[in-house]
């Protein structure tokens, strides 16, 4: 198996490449910076104390996170959190957990209408014009994938802490260092296995569907 930049270069996808380092970083930011915020909105002053309110990505991904992305394709963020400090506990936690991944829904549902009005309206230019389509398109379907894949029931996914606020017995079950661990390797296989294509794909169809329901409003 080559190198994931490597394909993308010897193939000339050279938009493509840029547009997924991109969209990668920002998004894991901003999903991030989503976390911090609703977190603080608690009453959690704790990410703003450790100094993680702020857009460098080397904060929120870390050199190993970076490093991992740049050979294998694959990143990572970290928010840190008190969930003893929420206002509302148990529902708190619903909040801060669910808040990245709607941050990422929020990116894929302005990118891919971005992409629709510059389908319809945009310059018809080659290769600008599809230079700019890949770039949105790439945008939203990343971040569809992002949000399916951290609203995953499986530890420490936003999904299992969203299910911990939702139901105590599972609160206890994650509590066990164990599951955390096998949880990690569980990701590790979604990645490597054709799980994870299977998602991309599933995100691509989506995004697909949503650009051509967009675009059909307009005469």
């Amino acid at each position: 198996m080559s190198w994931w930049v490597l394909n993308y270069y010897e193939t000339g996808q050279y938009v493509e490449l840029i547009s997924q380092i991109f969209w990668v970083i920002f998004s894991i930011t901003l999903h991030e910076l989503a976390h911090g915020w609703a977190a603080i909105w608690q009453g959690d002053d704790t990410p703003r104390r450790l100094g993680h309110m702020t857009s460098n990505p080397m904060v929120h991904m870390g050199p190993m996170s970076l490093l991992t992305f740049a050979l294998v394709g694959f990143a990572w963020g970290l928010m840190p959190t008190d969930p003893s400090r929420y206002r509302w506990k148990r529902r708190g936690r619903i909040v801060v957990a669910g808040a990245g991944p709607a941050m990422n829904i929020l990116l894929a549902i302005v990118t891919l209408t971005l992409a629709a009005v510059w389908i319809r309206f945009g310059p018809h230019s080659q290769p600008f014009q599809n230079n700019v389509e890949i770039f949105l398109f790439t945008g939203g379907f990343l971040n569809i994938a992002l949000a399916i894949f951290n609203l995953l029931p499986i530890p420490p996914l936003d999904g299992s802490s969203i299910l911990m606020g939702l139901s105590f017995r599972f609160y206890r079950f994650a509590q066990n260092p164990d599951v955390a661990r096998f949880g990690m390797f569980i990701l590790i296989a979604i990645f490597l296995t054709p799980i994870g294509g299977l998602l991309f794909l599933a995100s691509g169809e989506i995004s697909a569907s949503f650009v051509h329901a967009v675009a059909s409003i307009f005469p």
